[in-house]
Formats: structure tokens, sequence, C-alpha cells
């Protein structure tokens, strides 16, 4: 077992504040890995028929845990009631730190009837970050990383199998969509995601989806929230405020993993213009573990000027990051622009062949050159 300690102690960290730690991705991303690395803890697969009867009385199981003791479980939303469980855990139980996972989000079912308000913090775990790949996994070629993408069983394999990316999109909707959401048209939201796919990294456009999918445009929209909350996607809010011309609705859709992207795709080597692109995938994986995804956007104006991701730190602070394979190309024209409109903050060129960061003066702007999201 590859030990994964970024996670470990962000999980650590949230129970100093609350009880329950909702640690939420999708299927076959490494939760269950990562909560056995509690090696103590009373460990629950909730997919399992007996573990389901033994918490049909959650207050007798719980009195039977020894106090102080980490309890996971696994899937949760597996349960019949799980916000109930989870729920009587923190309130009547309160020595007790709870690790709960599920491929979705809270939203995911109608099964939570609890918000589970001042009692939980949520945790997304991401594909294998990029530093991870290096650091633990050993894969320092950006290519094979972005091909193979982040999920630790293919990440780990020499050569792409296909028929896992198959049968990982025929898992995800049977047990993600097809049960938690009732979609029926297996055909149509397969079509509207292998859509989001090609075009990651985009903004969304609704009606255009909808001419493509053949499906309405509620429809579009009813199966983009469920690959939302399912984690399948993520949508990034534009930057707005202070321009006229700026873009202030239209989200950009990213599909959470690279390999799936290139899949889907048909691509068997990472081309020049995908490069790039695909490296925005991992930078934002890497922003959204080290920032609250409120603080995370992109900006664009209506002529077209973009900045890849904006990070609003406290007060008048705006933090702009530009993704870049080779930083000597980095144009200074939109960042020139955004600072018009938002002069407070730092401007930052991330590349994923940097070592040492250092800071550089270029065309008037003071920039820093990063290799690490611990540098912002």
């Amino acid at each position: 077992m590859i030990r994964r300690p970024f996670w470990t102690e962000k999980i650590l960290r949230a129970w100093k504040t609350r009880p329950i730690v909702w640690l939420s991705g999708v299927r076959r991303v490494g939760k269950t890995s990562i909560s056995k690395m509690f090696v103590d803890a009373v460990y629950l697969n909730c997919d399992l028929p007996s573990i389901v009867r033994k918490l049909e009385d959650p207050e007798s199981f719980l009195k039977s845990v020894p106090k102080g003791s980490v309890l996971i479980f696994d899937e949760i939303h597996r349960l019949e009631d799980p916000s109930r469980i989870l729920k009587i855990s923190a309130d009547e139980f309160a020595d007790l730190k709870i690790l709960a996972t599920g491929s979705s989000t809270l939203e995911a079912t109608q099964k939570f009837k609890d918000s589970l308000t001042g009692r939980k913090s949520v945790i997304y775990l991401p594909p294998v970050l990029w530093d991870e790949s290096k650091e633990l996994f050993n894969i320092t070629d950006l290519d094979f990383r972005l091909l193979h993408g982040g999920l630790p069983e293919p990440l780990l394999s020499l050569i792409k199998d296909e028929s896992f990316y198959s049968e990982w999109i025929d898992s995800f909707y049977a047990r993600d969509i097809q049960e938690l959401f009732n979609v029926r048209n297996r055909s149509g939201f397969i079509k509207l995601m292998h859509l989001l796919f090609r075009s990651s990294g985009s903004l969304i456009e609704i009606t255009g989806l909808s001419k493509l999918s053949s499906l309405t445009r509620p429809t579009v929209m009813s199966y983009l929230e469920a690959m939302r909350i399912s984690n399948m996607l993520y949508l990034l809010p534009p930057f707005h405020g202070g321009g006229r011309r700026e873009i202030t609705k239209r989200p950009k859709c990213y599909c959470f993993d690279t390999g799936l992207v290139s899949f889907i795709n048909g691509w068997n080597d990472i081309r020049e213009n995908d490069r790039g692109l695909l490296w925005e995938h991992l930078v934002l994986d890497l922003l959204r573990s080290h920032f609250m995804e409120h603080q995370i956007f992109y900006w664009q104006d209506k002529s077209g000027r973009e900045i890849d991701f904006v990070i609003k730190g406290l007060g008048e602070s705006i933090e702009i990051i530009e993704c870049k394979i080779n930083p000597d190309k980095l144009s200074t024209a939109h960042l020139k622009k955004f600072r018009e409109i938002y002069p407070n903050g730092n401007n930052y060129c991330f590349s994923p062949y940097i070592t040492d960061s250092y800071k550089a003066e270029k065309s008037g702007m003071h920039i820093h050159f990063i290799g690490s999201v611990n540098d912002i």
C-alpha cells in the first residue's frame, strides 16, 4: 500500500473541528485505501449485507465500539438511512472520530434526510495529484500521468488498458447515475458524457450540448447536475465584478480525470496542442486540494482575453495563475488587462518543470514562476 500522508493528515486536521469527515470522490480513486491507512480503526464496508444488518440498530452498535475509536463507514450511502447513524454518532458518541466515504457528495441521494450541518467536514479526493505522482508513485513523466490519468490502478500500469476505462464508465453509470439518480436513458447520458469529456476545459454551452446529444435543455441540465454531484465533472465559475465586458455566468467544465479525457478522445499519446489543456486539469486538482472551492475561479472577457485560474483571497488580494508547460512562452497581455481592473495580488506562472520557484519581470509585469502549489 502506498501511503498518502497529505490526505491522512488533512483528515486528522478536520477531526479537530468536526466529529465527521465526509471523504468524497469517484469510484476507484483510492478512498478505501486511504481509509484503511488508519490502522486501528473500526472499518465497515457498507456494501456488505452483513454490515447493513449490523447497523440496523445504530445505537446498540455504537455502544459496542471502544471509546475514542476511529470509525469508518465505507460507501455509507448504501445504507437505507445513512444520515441517521452519522447524526447519532456525532450527537451521542462525541468521543468517536467518524470517516464516511462515498462516490458522490451528500446531495447524491434522498436517503440523506439531514445535511449534518455543524457536524461534518467535507474533503474531496481527486485523482492522484501531480506532486504525489512524482514523490510517492515514482511517475515523473508528465505525458504518462496525463495519458493514464490519476486513478491509482491505471497510473501504476505500464501499459494503458482501455478496458479499465470502459468498465469504469459502465460502473459509474450503473451505480452512481442509474441507481442514485434513476436515469434510464443510458445512451443519451453516455453521449452527453462523451461530449463533455471531448470538450473538457471549455465553457459550458447548454444549447449546443442539447443539439449534439439530442436531449432537451432541461434534461441536459439535469444530467449535468447529476455528473457534478457524483464528482464526474467540476464547474469552475467565472470571476467578475470590476469590468463591464467580463463573462459573468457561464462556467467552465473540467472532467475529473485526464486518463478518461484521453481515452474518450481516442489519444494514444499526448499531442503538443493538448498538453497545456490537460496540465490545467492537474493544476485545478492541486488548487482544489489546497484552497476552498468558493475561492477558485477563471476569468475571461468578451474579447477572449482569459486567465486560467483566479484565487480570491482575503480583502482585495486576488491571485492569478497561468498554466504553462514552457514558462518562456508566457504572454503577459491578458495579465496586464486583468491587473488594470484588479491591481492587488500576485501573478503566478505554474509549470510542471520548475523545481525551484523564482521571480522575474516580464514586459513590466512581476511574475512568480512556480512548480508547486505550496509556493502560492
